[in-house]
């Protein structure tokens, strides 16, 4: 992969980048908040969080990496594709979530450089993975790297998130971290595998959906979702 398009999705990938995401555990609080959710059972969360959830954002972000070459009906395939991740998203706290940094990533995206395709659909109801998606198919990275990044992204941040909201320091974070790599990997083989296919796109994880469902009735947040 040229070096430059490689520094371009580090880029995109580093938690530094003002989409938002900071603001979001997308459930997470409400499992801390309620006793679900501890240090010493994170790691085996996130593991299980990467089967499933990861995995299906991972095979939508592919589905917006080879929209970056589709021809003149992208806007339908685009504006299908945000629909089916906004089925796939019951709990309304998650699902606008999504939304609201894949829309903060589009605009960033637009003040980097001249996309022309994210131009003319900056209005539309996009999500994250998607819109990640995409990016790195319109900047022509490798795409086993877009879906890594993607996945090392929304891995790190909820890991941050857990980081304000329980007693893990960030030696301890960043060897969870770490040990999540295989995770990583072994999703996004899954996904290499299947993305194409209708039935792969299922997710069961009725605990984090729960738990962004309440999100708003917790009587203290941090976090919006």
């Amino acid at each position: 992969m040229d070096g430059l398009r490689l520094l371009q999705l580090l880029q995109l990938a580093d938690s530094a980048l003002p989409t938002g995401a900071l603001s979001h555990s997308f459930g997470v609080e409400s499992l801390v908040e309620e006793g679900f959710l501890r240090v010493e059972g994170l790691e085996a969360f996130l593991t299980e969080y990467l089967k499933e959830n990861g995995l299906l954002e991972a095979n939508f972000c592919r589905q917006g990496f080879h929209l970056a070459k589709s021809g003149e009906d992208f806007s339908r395939e685009w504006q299908n594709l945000n629909e089916r991740v906004s089925a796939f998203k019951p709990a309304r706290e998650s699902r606008q979530g999504s939304v609201s940094l894949g829309k903060r990533l589009i605009a960033l995206a637009l003040q980097l450089d001249d996309f022309p395709r994210l131009r003319l659909n900056a209005g539309q109801q996009v999500h994250y993975c998607a819109v990640f998606g995409l990016l790195g198919g319109l900047l022509e990275v490798d795409e086993e790297a877009a879906v890594l990044a993607y996945l090392q992204q929304t891995t790190g941040s909820l890991i941050s998130a857990c980081q304000r909201l329980m007693a893990l320091g960030q030696g301890q974070a960043a060897l969870i971290n770490w040990r999540l790599k295989p995770a990583m990997l072994k999703t996004a083989q899954a996904s290499r595998e299947n993305w194409q296919e209708a039935g792969a796109l299922q997710c069961f994880a009725p605990l984090s959906e729960l738990a962004s469902m309440r999100h708003p009735n917790l009587r203290t947040r941090l976090f919006i979702s």
